[in-house]
């Protein structure tokens, strides 16, 4: 059974950091795109950055500058670092793994981890 484990959130003052990591189990890691999104009370589900099999990186608007996705192969870990932090950071912080044609379409995700940023 695939399973995605994210940790590192939790409550943090504005312009502080976080370091949330993902681990998955029971995939051929190095074959999936990795990506973190989040979600916000009352909001649809938003990328937040997503990394491929070839360390290709991308970030939404509001991430850029910001924060940084990382994978390391060997542990099956995709980490975001997240500095700067802002008020309208806070949300729950979930991992996804994709993996497209031409290898059979997988798409997986975790239970998330809360982020919260407030003074």
């Amino acid at each position: 059974q695939v399973q995605l484990v994210e940790s590192g959130g939790g409550l943090v003052q504005p312009g502080g950091s976080l370091r949330l990591s993902c681990v998955a189990s029971t995939i051929t890691f190095n074959t999936y795109t990795m990506g973190w999104y989040r979600q916000a009370p009352g909001m649809l589900r938003e990328l937040v950055a997503t990394i491929t099999k070839i360390d290709s990186t991308n970030y939404a608007d509001s991430a850029k500058g910001r924060f940084t996705i990382s994978r390391d192969n060997a542990k099956n870990t995709v980490y975001l670092q997240m500095d700067s932090l802002k008020p309208e950071d806070t949300a729950l912080y979930f991992c996804n793994a994709y993996r497209g044609p031409p290898y059979s379409v997988r798409d997986y995700w975790g239970q998330g981890t809360q982020v919260t940023v407030s003074s």
